[in-house]
């Protein structure tokens, strides 16, 4: 221990990422600024090859910042796991989705707990930072790595502390978000703290691993809950023909008790959309059944679907059918300035309008190209002729690149699914909750 928190404390300990995706390329960036060697580690060949030449693949990330750790030799990637035993620390920042029949898939945390353990060596800390469910790190993770016949707190070191990533976000990042570590033991915290308080302000120890994990669950299904409070109370706003944005907008004026949600064409992201059912599944393991937020991760699933059935009844009013009709998605990406389709709704949006016989397109300076379940869709170029040529232009995801106000000019019919058009005028906008 030791020897480990001496490497730490002077930035000679060399720290392995397992990942180099949204979470694990910032971390990476993040440890080598504050004066660490950083080994990238990932299955993608592609994306080891990216990082090695400084050419970044995310939003907010560019290649200069990334080509600098590169060029000074302090950040390399590689698709070889064997050089798990060259490194001190190694960060588990790898993708935890959802099946098919919607249960937890930790295959991929499995699997790098596996490498970790075919190529661990004594004197290593091993944090877990992907979002899963209470009992992961201590009921998965831990039993995988005592098969090495190591011991825990004299041979290695075990910690859950939840990535806290928000991409597109230029007010908070690693530095200023609070960082939570939970070690199997307390020694196992405390390393992991050392290591976190060289990249973060304020780290915060909790009590074990499944108050970490629970935590970042938590943190996910408030978000989700709130989100499909306010969805549906757009819908019904739009019965009483009251403005859900004015609403909300005069609801935070007040200073206590009140924060605002806004609604949407449904929640997407690598986190929101997935995390009530990780947390559905394994309450029902103890016979406890997540109504309520279940409830709620079913409102904003839905949501796609209610606005596809508002832009058909928008159409029909202007006597045009929902079939042959040309359509422009704007944004495909999850959030506002951000290159990631994970779990699109502006994807799902546009499934759901092409299963009803439109001519689908979509425009998203960040999204060349998006892939789905049965083929790919490339990003078409639009000015003020182009847009004039559809029968609708929808706004699902309002990036800073786009002029609305050109936007509403020049489209036959506007459906602003963000509330991004409340300024401008026309006969032609029709907003989501209004």
């Amino acid at each position: 221990m030791k020897a480990l928190s001496q490497k730490i404390g002077d930035k000679t300990a060399v720290i392995g990422i397992i990942g180099m995706g949204y979470v694990g390329l910032p971390l990476a960036l993040a440890f080598t600024g504050a004066g660490f060697k950083v080994l990238g580690l990932d299955i993608q060949e592609k994306r080891t090859d990216l990082v090695n030449r400084g050419s970044s693949f995310i939003t907010g990330i560019s290649d200069k910042e990334l080509g600098k750790p590169v060029k000074a030799g302090r950040l390399r990637a590689t698709t070889d796991q064997s050089k798990i035993k060259d490194v001190d620390v190694v960060l588990i920042c790898v993708p935890t989705p959802l099946t098919k029949t919607r249960d937890p898939d930790l295959s991929y945390v499995i699997s790098e707990a596996k490498q970790i353990l075919k190529y661990m060596r004594p004197g290593q800390l091993v944090v877990l930072e992907s979002t899963t469910y209470p009992g992961t790190t201590s009921q998965i993770v831990l039993p995988i790595l005592l098969e090495s016949g190591y011991k825990l707190d004299s041979d290695f070191y075990l910690a859950y502390s939840p990535e806290k990533v928000d991409p597109g976000n230029k007010k908070y990042g690693i530095r200023n978000t609070p960082k939570l570590v939970g070690g199997i033991t307390k020694k196992s915290t405390g390393m992991a703290k050392l290591l976190y308080s060289q990249v973060a302000d304020k780290v915060v120890p909790v009590a074990s691993p499944e108050v970490a994990e629970m935590t970042k669950i938590f943190e996910n299904v408030f978000r989700s809950v709130n989100i499909a409070l306010v969805n549906e109370l757009a819908q019904l706003c739009e019965k009483f023909h009251v403005s859900v944005w004015d609403v909300i907008d005069a609801a935070s004026t007040k200073p206590f008790g009140y924060m605002p949600f806004y609604p949407g064409p449904g929640i997407g992201g690598h986190c929101i959309p997935l995390d009530p059912y990780y947390l559905a599944n394994k309450a029902r393991e103890l016979d406890f059944h997540t109504r309520f937020i279940q409830l709620a991760a079913e409102i904003n699933e839905d949501m796609p679907y209610y606005v596809a059935t508002r832009i058909m009844e928008e159409l029909n009013r202007r006597g045009k059918s929902m079939k042959g009709a040309r359509l422009l998605v704007l944004g495909a990406a999850y959030k506002k300035d951000v290159n990631d389709a994970r779990e699109s709704q502006s994807v799902k949006l546009m499934q759901i309008l092409a299963a009803h016989s439109a001519d689908v397109e979509y425009n998203d300076p960040l999204l060349p190209v998006i892939k789905f379940e049965g083929g790919e869709k490339r990003s078409v170029n639009v000015d003020a002729r182009s847009i004039a040529s559809f029968d609708c232009v929808i706004i699902a995801t309002a990036h800073s690149a786009y002029d609305f106000s050109s936007l509403a000019k020049h489209a036959g019919l506007l459906f602003d699914t963000r509330g991004v058009t409340r300024q401008i005028k026309g006969n032609n906008i029709i907003r989501l909750g209004e």
